[in-house]
């Protein structure tokens, strides 16, 4: 799953065009002519181009007289390609959404409301995602979770209970101050501190990083001190500390394949590089504080505010999200995983074992810390919240002044 935030720019000549540009009602399409709609992504990039496909066939076998026309870009380059087309005018009319970006977009007009046949298809934690007021703009075409990875070799070794439903942060700590070896190298737990851990662990506290008007910070609160406190506390205790290489790329990875971490918060993406380790490993919904939240990431699909053929657009949008060929194709290609409510529909990925507990995955969706997101200096605000935690757990600031720091810095950066 990619988290990076999509660029953000060119945001005046779209809300213009937003402004003046034609509705999605009484389009060509009303005539009963054949239709041909256009869809650019970036999630079948790399290696699914031939699943989206045949998802594609499928619903133009199903819907006689639609084409869909896709376009498929590299992450890397799908964010400037779409600010320029919005800008122009020239927007497909079903468009990859990344969350991280669904407010700048939704709140500049670029994309319609969606009337939408069966909103209980989909699972509603990630449905309401793309929703504003009580009005859906876009459907999750796929999510994935970070969940706690654990060593059931090193709990089992050590006589432990290994982690489960019910934990919290308490336990945690037990658990990982008896597993930690710094002498030989070996470390109960790694948590990355940074911007996406510290939301997260902010809302398992019980506080919130936005106020209710989400133009301003609300996280230099106890609440907020304690969710700090709890990331860059691990720091030197029951994980490595900067100078040890905590913070390289791949560096917490590195340790858990190596048998030298016992518990790892990470996504579930990361199922594939762990299958050949020569250890036992789990995983669990990741224990809260005074209460749980798991961070969820997802793609999804919006239509184009200026699409003329909006109800083709629409039909696409709910067949690529939610169809029975989208659901098969996904499981049975490993491609990330669909945002429906049927379990059953899910079975065959529950049984697919190496973790066992993949049920966790979907238990992680009952309390989930979505990443606050702002219409302006998203990709700032992020930058400061990382910079000032690592600024406290490097010691060059206290917890208090690192938060208040940030405070006045990330307020200034999105207008607050």
């Amino acid at each position: 799953m990619r988290t990076t935030a999509l660029a953000t720019v060119g945001f005046l000549g779209v809300a213009a065009l937003a402004v003046s540009g034609c509705s999605a009602a009484g389009t060509p399409e009303d005539d009963g002519g054949d239709v041909t709609i256009s869809y650019t992504n970036f999630i079948s990039n790399g290696g699914n181009e031939e699943n989206l496909q045949a998802i594609v066939d499928a619903f133009e076998d199903e819907n006689p007289g639609i084409t869909v026309d896709v376009t498929t870009l590299p992450y890397a380059d799908y964010g400037t390609a779409l600010q320029t087309d919005l800008a122009a005018g020239t927007a497909s009319d079903v468009f990859d959404v990344e969350y991280s970006n669904y407010a700048s977009y939704q709140a500049n007009g670029v994309l319609a409301p969606l009337e939408v046949s069966d909103t209980g298809v989909y699972r509603q934690s990630v449905l309401e995602a793309y929703a504003t007021d009580g009005t859906q703009y876009a459907l999750p075409s796929s999510f994935s979770t970070v969940v706690m990875f654990y060593n059931k070799d090193m709990f089992e070794a050590a006589g432990l209970e290994t982690p489960a439903d019910g934990w919290t942060w308490d336990d945690v700590e037990s658990a990982a101050e008896t597993l930690t070896d710094e002498a030989a190298g070996v470390w109960g737990a790694h948590q990355p501190v940074s911007f996406y851990e510290f939301y997260k662990v902010l809302e398992q506290s019980g506080g919130s990083f936005l106020d209710e008007s989400g133009t301003k910070v609300a996280f230099n609160t106890p609440e907020g001190v304690e969710a700090a406190e709890w990331l860059v506390g691990k720091s030197g205790t029951v994980m490595p500390t900067i100078e040890q290489g905590q913070g390289t790329p791949d560096f917490d990875t590195n340790l858990f394949t190596e048998g030298k971490l016992a518990m790892l918060y990470t996504g579930i993406w990361m199922f594939g590089a762990f299958a050949d380790v020569p250890f036992g490993w789990d995983i669990a919904v990741e224990p809260g504080n005074t209460q749980q939240a798991s961070a969820l990431f997802s793609n999804a699909v919006g239509v184009s505010a200026q699409s003329e053929n909006g109800e083709a657009a629409t039909k696409f949008a709910e067949f690529l999200t939610s169809s029975d060929v989208m659901v098969d194709t996904r499981l049975e290609a490993g491609w990330e995983l669909p945002a429906i409510s049927d379990d059953a529909k899910l079975e065959s990925y529950l049984t697919l074992g190496n973790p066992d507990n993949r049920q966790a995955v979907f238990d992680s969706l009952e309390n989930v810390a979505l990443p606050p997101v702002v219409a302006e200096g998203q990709q700032e605000m992020q930058d400061i919240m990382t910079e000032e935690l690592i600024e406290a757990q490097s010691g060059r600031k206290s917890v208090e002044e690192a938060l208040a720091s940030a405070e006045e810095r990330i307020n200034a950066a999105i207008g607050g």
